[in-house]
This record gives structure tokens, C-alpha cells and sequence, in this order.
């Protein structure tokens, strides 16, 4: 059999890997000329019970707590003026939930992989059921199983399904801080080892420790999905601030300071319930399957899928009966997740 994953992203790569582990050939097709061509996200916090499951799986829980960051699990609520209102202080070998750059857990999937595994420039434009792939070049390939694993916007998804994501009305503005301890103390010390959070009702900050010594804040408003339009970096920035008026010079810092340009990142999310008709060639998983609010649960999410495709694919007799077993478990798991987290970004603006 000939199994295609599309998509190189930690639940693409984990399938693979365990597919691999398991004597069963794979290919994965990916978008980005290289493994390199472009910044990976910030922190990824993998769950003992789903994250840490997958790699456990893969073979590969030992490395990743070697990359881990286990003071990462700090967490801090401030309120407008910088003041402390709660604060989680990992205790001594915790490992529930720390923190690992997605790049790095990127490149230790990839490490782990039989060379060639990965063809990177492959631009899938759409696939004919029941499994040929027709990239942007005009190539094709045959396969008996196409699992997507291409994000919120999949090119296989329309395969087996219509559905499309739709804006949840929120929008994430990232701001990147470099060299924190040496260029931004103040931030550093206010933000501590892991993530700190504070909200006034209308409008939330979350800035996340990363490794090498960097911040990222996401700035989270209700606005149109378009708000930036055309602005630059400065009429952004006078924009953040007018919203911001009330807050401490304190907590200004996470708007006005940061090095380099904003990122926005408007949330689209797939509807509730989102399920389709089996088809024994073509499946999903992740955001593919179940694009959801980036709440701390989508890449175990991910992860979690990939495990249980991959471990039903080595156990099952044929490729249809292991995507039905597979989407008998993931469909209402994520639906079960999707509901309890429809109200989740909502959440992270109301004040105690």
C-alpha cells in the first residue's frame, strides 16, 4: 500500500514517524521549498495524556524532555496595571505540559525520519478520489490513502468535505521581543519563565516566554478580519495604543516596544460539529479535521490523531477498516473539544 500525508507539521510528521517505526513506507508532501523557509510559531505546551502520548509512541518522549522546558509551565494572571493576581509556579519535575519551540519539535520529527521521507516544494493544488494528488506543477501521484494534515486551509479537506473555515471574530496581533534579559529587563521580569496573561473585558495580552532568550506577545481584540488593511507598523501602533489608553506604561511595553513588524493572525475556526462521509482513500487530522481556537489544544490535538491513524493502520486488515476505526474515535473527540472551547478566546478578555 501507498500511504501520502500532505503537510509537515508536528501531526503530519508524527504519523509518520510511527508509521515508519512500524515497518509501514510513507511519504509526506509539504508547501515550503525547505524545512527553513519560514519561522515555525512560538511555543507549543504537549500534554501528558496526548502531546507526550504521540511521542511515547514515536519513540521519541526521551528527546523531547532534553528539548523541553519544564519552567515553562508558569503561568501569571496580571490585571491593566502590571499587578499580580495569580501566579503557577511549576513544582520540582512537573511535566505535564512544558513548553517546546515548535520549531524544535519540528526538527526533532524530522530528525527522526528515514532520509527522503519528506518532498519538499510539493504545492498539492487538489486531490481526485479515489487517491490521485495533482500538485501546482503539474505532477501527479497515485496513492491508496491520503491522510491531510495541511492545516486550516487543506487542500485535501474538499475531498470529503465542503466545509470551510469561517472568522471567529477574534484576531491574535503578534509582537516579537528579542534578547529579552539584555534589551527588554522589564518585560522579562514581568513575564517570568512561562506565559503571563491580563484582560480588562474588551481586550487581552499574552505574552509567552520562548527559548533563546525571546518574548512573543499576541494581542487579542474582537475587530474584522481585515482591520489591518494597509497600515504600517507605526499607524498600528498609534491604533493599539488608543485601545489601550487605560493600561499601566507597564503593560504598554508589550505593544509599543517590540522588535521588527506585528503579525496578524485573525482566527478562523471550522464549523461545530464538522464530520464527513467515510471515504476508505482520504482522511484527516488536526486542523484539517477540526480547526479550532489556538487554546493549548490544537497540536496535541494533532498529535494525538496522528498516533491513533498511524497505530490503526498497523493493526487493521485493510486501509478503510483503519480510517474507520480512526474516525470512529477522532470525530466525536473533536467535536466533544470544539464545543467546550467555542467560548474559549471570548473568555480570555473577561476580568475576574
Amino acid at each position: 500500500m501507498t500511504i501520502s500525508i500532505i503537510g509537515a507539521g508536528p501531526g503530519g510528521l508524527t504519523c509518520a514517524r510511527i508509521l515508519q517505526k512500524h515497518g509501514i513506507p510513507v511519504t509526506v508532501y509539504d508547501r515550503d521549498p525547505h524545512p527553513l523557509a519560514r519561522n515555525q510559531g512560538g511555543n507549543l505546551d504537549l500534554h501528558a495524556n496526548d502531546g507526550q502520548f504521540a511521542l511515547r509512541e514515536a519513540g521519541l518522549l526521551d528527546e523531547f524532555y532534553a528539548l523541553a522546558r519544564p519552567e515553562g509551565q508558569e503561568m501569571r494572571k496580571l490585571d491593566a496595571n502590571g499587578r499580580l493576581l495569580e501566579h503557577h509556579v511549576p513544582a520540582e519535575g512537573e511535566l505535564f505540559k512544558p513548553e517546546i519551540d515548535r520549531g524544535q519539535l519540528r526538527g526533532l520529527l524530522l530528525d527522526s525520519l528515514e532520509p527522503g521521507t519528506v518532498r519538499w516544494g510539493s504545492v498539492l493544488e487538489r486531490v481526485d478520489l479515489p487517491g490521485r494528488l495533482r500538485f501546482a506543477d503539474g505532477t501527479t501521484v497515485e496513492t491508496d490513502l491520503v491522510i491531510g494534515a495541511d492545516g486550516a486551509w487543506s487542500r485535501v479537506r474538499p475531498a470529503v468535505s465542503a466545509a470551510v473555515p469561517e472568522y471567529s471574530g477574534f484576531t491574535f496581533l503578534e509582537a516579537w521581543f528579542d534578547d529579552v534579559e539584555n534589551a527588554h529587563p522589564e518585560l522579562a521580569a514581568l513575564v517570568g519563565q512561562g506565559g503571563a496573561t491580563a484582560a480588562d473585558g474588551d481586550r487581552c495580552l499574552f505574552a509567552q516566554r520562548n527559548s533563546g532568550d525571546h518574548i512573543r506577545v499576541y494581542i487579542i481584540q474582537r475587530l474584522p478580519a481585515d482591520w489591518v488593511g494597509s497600515r504600517g507598523t507605526s499607524q498600528i501602533r498609534a491604533h493599539l495604543l488608543d485601545a489601550f489608553s487605560g493600561w499601566s506604561p507597564s503593560m504598554l511595553r508589550m505593544i509599543t516596544e517590540n522588535d521588527g513588524p506585528y503579525v496578524d493572525r485573525p482566527l478562523y475556526v471550522l464549523p461545530v460539529p464538522h464530520a464527513w462521509e467515510h471515504t476508505p482513500s482520504v482522511t484527516l487530522l488536526g486542523d484539517a479535521a477540526h480547526l479550532m481556537p489556538p487554546l493549548g489544544v490544537g497540536v496535541n490535538l494533532a498529535m494525538l490523531d496522528a498516533c491513533e491513524l498511524a497505530l490503526a493502520l498497523a493493526g487493521s486488515a485493510s486501509l478503510g477498516e483503519a480510517v474507520a476505526v480512526y474516525e470512529k474515535t477522532m470525530l466525536p473527540r473533536s467535536e466533544e473539544f470544539a464545543r467546550r472551547l467555542e467560548n474559549g478566546v471570548a473568555g480570555l478578555l473577561e476580568v475576574d
